[in-house]
């Protein structure tokens, strides 16, 4: 997916939320909007949108001089997420179809996104996708694909979410890999935060290597690359993900709300609608 304009303002937006809960001092977030303004204009609408973000992020690391400001963002998610998950699993295991249940608790997990431009609520916004019809939805081909797999890629988003999708990776009876970000950047999963939601007790976890908010593969390591190059079954989480690898060659499924115009309209749904959406898929019998 490359970059719109609608992006542009999105990126200082960004910006400054970042800016103003890494530090209260002005003179260093206008330093920081001045140079992201300077930086924005010599941005290629051909990159995708986590590329563009990855610079941001390392410019606020220079400005601000906090690598992590989101860490106790992130800590208090998981803890809150880790509170939710006896519920949550008693909601799949008493479900007519566990699976699909599984999948709606893994999307709703992707409502804990400090990149948005939007805020949540988790419980509410949890029991609102539960009973959600989803916009797109292609569960015969995942089913189709998951029964004939070996083994799943499974890409995530964000700290927090990763309690969810430990719901859908239990449910899924098959080896999986977690593929985390290689470095802390807004509040997406590095491998700490995969552990302590528990996915190292379902799961491998690695590290892509990218330092994007997104998976953008020419920023992965070789490691990752050849995990992704191979991968016959591969889900991917939340939006960054969706941007950096909606073009991508591999067979694989999307899950995520849709919390951007811009890429509620690129999938060809409303903004705020719960997606299922398979890539270079069919259904087998």
């Amino acid at each position: 997916m490359k970059t719109y304009l609608d992006c542009f303002p999105c990126f200082l937006q960004q910006a400054l939320r970042i800016g103003r809960i890494a530090t209260e001092d002005e003179h260093k977030i206008k330093r920081l909007l001045d140079e992201i303004g300077m930086m924005l204009k010599d941005i290629p609408v051909e990159n995708t949108p986590p590329e563009t973000a990855m610079l941001i992020y390392q410019k606020v690391g220079e400005i601000i001089g906090n690598a992590d400001p989101y860490k106790e963002i992130k800590n208090e998610t998981t803890r809150k997420a880790l509170s939710l998950y006896p519920a949550l699993k008693k909601k799949v295991e008493d479900s007519p179809d566990r699976l699909m249940t599984a999948i709606r608790v893994s999307v709703a997990g992707n409502v804990i996104d400090f990149g948005a431009p939007r805020d949540f609520d988790i419980e509410k916004d949890i029991a609102d996708i539960l009973i959600r019809d989803f916009a797109i939805c292609d569960y015969r081909k995942f089913v189709s694909y998951l029964n004939r797999t070996d083994k799943i890629l499974f890409i995530g988003d964000n700290a927090g979410e990763c309690v969810f999708d430990r719901i859908l990776i239990e449910e899924l009876k098959k080896p999986v890999v977690y593929a985390v970000r290689d470095i802390p950047v807004i509040n997406d999963a590095t491998y700490d935060d995969a552990v302590q939601a528990g996915i190292d007790k379902v799961a491998t976890i690695i590290s892509s290597g990218t330092k994007a908010p997104g998976t953008v593969l020419k920023t992965c390591s070789e490691k990752f690359r050849a995990l992704y190059d191979r991968s016959d079954f591969i889900i991917s989480k939340g939006q960054g993900n969706y941007e950096a690898l909606s073009n991508g060659n591999r067979p694989m499924f999307f899950l995520l709300k849709a919390k951007c115009p811009v890429i509620a309209k690129h999938i060809g749904v409303q903004d705020g609608a719960i997606v299922l959406k398979g890539i270079n898929v069919k259904e087998t019998h």
